[in-house]
């Protein structure tokens, strides 16, 4: 059985979380999230633990328990504490604003991007040139940071564009005559 799977999910006090047939829901401070649960694993919750296990022996049902443990511990560390992911903005007069729902880029094209916010996302801009993301569904959160990053991604010479927070850049070198 998968290492990952083996390891049980511990429930805090303040989400609750209902087990269907085939849905899976987790509701908390930080908002309510489902998973479709997997025919392959059986889901059983003990007194505020989830434990995983594979319906049968195949290798799916034990890659597949591994994944529905931590897809359902996101979702539990999603509504308690949130998920965020930071960008930066890289180049000379780059800058992002944030209005409300609502994310203004001028990263230089010659017009403005704008890039609307789903339900359940905040973006916010402490600076001019950081993008901060928060949510409580940890894939929703990274997508919506990965379609921002592909407006002007970063060009590999001189470093310019919009990357995530903690991401290296290998700068190339020029062409020498």
């Amino acid at each position: 059985m998968s290492r990952i799977g083996k390891m049980p999910v511990v429930v805090p006090a303040d989400v609750e979380v209902a087990i269907a047939v085939e849905k899976i829901s987790v509701k908390g401070s930080g908002g309510a999230l489902f998973l479709t649960l997997n025919p392959l694993v059986t889901v059983t919750n003990n007194a505020g633990t989830l434990s995983f296990q594979p319906a049968n022996e195949s290798r799916e049902a034990n890659a597949m328990s591994g994944t529905m443990r931590q897809l359902v511990n996101n979702m539990v560390v999603g509504v308690t504490k949130g998920f965020e992911k930071k960008l930066s903005l890289i180049g000379v007069g780059y800058k992002a604003q944030a209005q409300g729902a609502k994310l203004n880029l001028t990263v230089g094209y010659s017009h403005p991007v704008n890039k609307d916010m789903p339900a359940g996302i905040t973006v916010a801009t402490p600076t001019p040139t950081e993008i901060v993301i928060k949510g409580a569904d940890r894939q929703r959160v990274g997508q919506i940071a990965a379609e921002i990053r592909a407006i002007r991604p970063p060009e590999p010479y001189k470093g310019k564009g919009i990357r995530y927070s903690d991401e290296k850049i290998t700068i190339k070198e020029t062409k020498k005559k």
